[in-house]
């Protein structure tokens, strides 16, 4: 029989549970009861426990994070001396360490996180769950290094505990810091093989398979569209997007894992959807296809707006910024400048209250207002955006995509002497990417410089090679590119019979995708070839489309710079301008 002490904290914890699951819950005198439980000085495993449910309701329910952390640390000193208390040691620390990161103190995290992860080998759910959590924690402070040592070490343990479904998420989020790291693409194919075959021959619950087979072709996919594998990708697409609809059609029984130490998931199924459709975004841009992406994004936009409004998490944040980031360059090439300064001017409002997001989106928004600037003829903003980009880009193929606008920028303004200053970090054959895109365009670029520079025969050489790279990959928009190019070249040679040959197919191309600039200037060129054929009524109704093409540009154009959004291109450092931010 329990003594007067005993039953008056175990009373205040009956109604502390009473409280918080009574509809709508009362928070606040839950949160006194558990208060209460503690004045009574009762058992170690009591006490702990008590700390941690204190410290998850203020965490959940509050912003008083300095009292969630003083029962966290209680929480997590007390369960030290008490054997066997896995659960609330190990959750008092990953909660702790969550908390640490929150307010900044990373390195408390990390020596949290490390201490727990020694203690915690005897319970391989724990060991994982914490691995995976500093890990995470090193991505963020882009220390791909740690992270990837970290990961090696988590599969090397589940080897040795006979956890195979645990030992491929190991190997895949490896394989997922190499491609943030940006590690050789022979490296990184060896182990995507390597993961195939392991994730084929896992025998455990079908959601569980499926789920890996998921994360498998997301890291395939986003390997090939990083090289440029815009056409070779495309079965490994259509698998992924059969993988995600398998998923979707299981119940919630199939999904369950079949056992406690392996109750992780990568993500969970709503926000593997949204993923999917982001990969399947990029693959739309890179191919040319600017219409189904931007189909795809909306549908995905929707969804995380439906997502958010249950739970606004930081992958969800994520993913939203990268969809608008792909959304902004489908108007830009369709020529819907004032929507995608409006859009620019979302994920400012996106990115304005946290620091950490836009430390990892900076490079990105500065280019996106880069390329607007371009496009609306603003070669000054233009320059200083890039090289702000330049400043701040991690990312070695963003790096490359700014320096290759920005020698585009300079070949217009016929800046000669700038342009040969960068002419090293932009030659094809030198240049250091995997990307068979960013080769292609490099190509491209060094023969516009031809063309501007009158070296028509080495622009054509130039413009044959990035053909016969974009053809290869069915990169559609830098193949309409290089085709009006050489157009126009065989023009200026006099060669109009050619420069037909080249043009047509582009315009062909321009309007499939749609690319609205690709379209004036090809209808520019096809109504000065039509001239000379003597071909009246082909003649006409290119300078009819470029007449319609131009209006709509023009139109559009006043339209964005009458747009407040439009002084973003004027913003480098420090807040955003408030015209911008201060909307819902």
């Amino acid at each position: 029989m329990a003594n007067p002490q005993d039953a008056c904290y175990l009373s205040l914890l009956a109604l502390a549970e009473r409280f918080r699951t009574q509809e709508p819950a009362n928070i606040k005198s839950c949160v006194q009861c558990l208060q209460a439980v503690l004045t009574f000085r009762p058992p170690p495993k009591v006490e702990a426990r008590t700390h941690l449910q204190l410290a998850t309701l203020l965490t959940q329910h509050t912003t008083n994070t300095q009292l969630a952390r003083d029962h966290l640390q209680q929480a997590w000193s007390l369960s030290m001396s008490i054997v066997g208390f896995d659960d609330v040691r190990f959750e008092a620390a990953s909660e702790l360490a969550k908390l640490y990161e929150q307010t900044g103190s990373t390195p408390n995290a990390k020596g949290v996180l490390q201490r727990a992860i020694e203690l915690s080998r005897q319970s391989v759910f724990w060991h994982c769950r914490l691995i995976f959590q500093l890990a995470q924690l090193a991505v963020t402070e882009m220390d791909y290094t740690s992270a990837g040592n970290l990961l090696q070490k988590g599969l090397e343990y589940c080897l040795i505990q006979g956890i195979a479904y645990n030992q491929i998420l190991f190997l895949l989020s490896k394989i997922m810091v190499m491609l943030l790291e940006g590690r050789g693409a022979v490296e990184i194919q060896a182990l995507l093989t390597q993961a195939n075959q392991s994730v084929e021959q896992y025998n455990g619950a079908q959601g569980q398979k499926e789920h890996l087979r998921v994360f498998y072709l997301v890291l395939l996919v986003c390997h090939n569209l990083n090289s440029g594998q815009v056409k070779s990708v495309k079965p490994a697409l259509k698998q992924l997007q059969q993988s995600i609809q398998n998923i979707t059609q299981l119940s919630e029984q199939e999904v369950i894992p079949s056992s406690s130490s392996e109750m992780f998931a990568w993500l969970p199924r709503e926000q593997l959807c949204v993923l999917v459709y982001l990969v399947s975004v990029m693959h739309s841009m890179q191919a040319g296809y600017m219409e189904k992406a931007q189909k795809y994004t909306d549908k995905a936009l929707l969804q995380i707006d439906k997502l958010k409004a249950e739970e606004n998490t930081t992958i969800l944040s994520s993913l939203q910024l990268l969809l608008l980031e792909h959304s902004i360059m489908c108007h830009l090439i369709m020529g819907s400048k004032a929507q995608a300064i409006k859009e620019i001017a979302k994920v400012c409002r996106l990115l304005q209250h946290d620091s950490r997001q836009l430390q990892a989106h900076r490079a990105q928004l500065h280019t996106l207002l880069a390329v607007y600037a371009m496009s609306m003829n603003l070669s000054t903003a233009a320059e200083v955006q890039f090289n702000a980009a330049l400043r701040t880009s991690s990312n070695r193929d963003l790096w490359i995509f700014a320096n290759l606008n920005l020698a585009v920028v300079y070949l217009r303004c016929q800046r000669e002497r700038d342009f040969a200053a960068i002419m090293d970090r932009i030659n094809p054959d030198t240049l250091p990417t995997q990307s068979q895109s960013l080769r292609a365009a490099s190509f491209y670029v060094q023969g516009l410089h031809a063309f501007f520079t009158n070296r028509h025969n080495d622009g054509k050489r130039f413009l044959r090679e990035s053909l016969k790279m974009a053809n290869a990959e069915d990169l559609n928009r830098l193949t309409s590119c290089s085709l009006v190019l050489l157009g126009h070249i065989f023009l200026a040679l006099g060669n109009p019979r050619e420069a037909l040959n080249m043009v047509t197919p582009a315009m062909q191309l321009a309007s499939k995708i749609p690319d609205l600039h690709l379209q004036l200037w090809s209808s520019a060129i096809l109504k000065d070839l039509y001239r000379q054929f003597g071909d009246a009524p082909h003649e006409q109704e290119s300078t009819h489309n470029h007449y319609n093409f131009s209006q709509t540009l023009l139109t559009d154009h006043l339209a964005a710079t009458q747009l407040p959004e439009h002084q973003l291109i004027m913003w480098t450092d420090g807040p955003f301008p408030p015209l911008v931010t201060d909307k819902p």
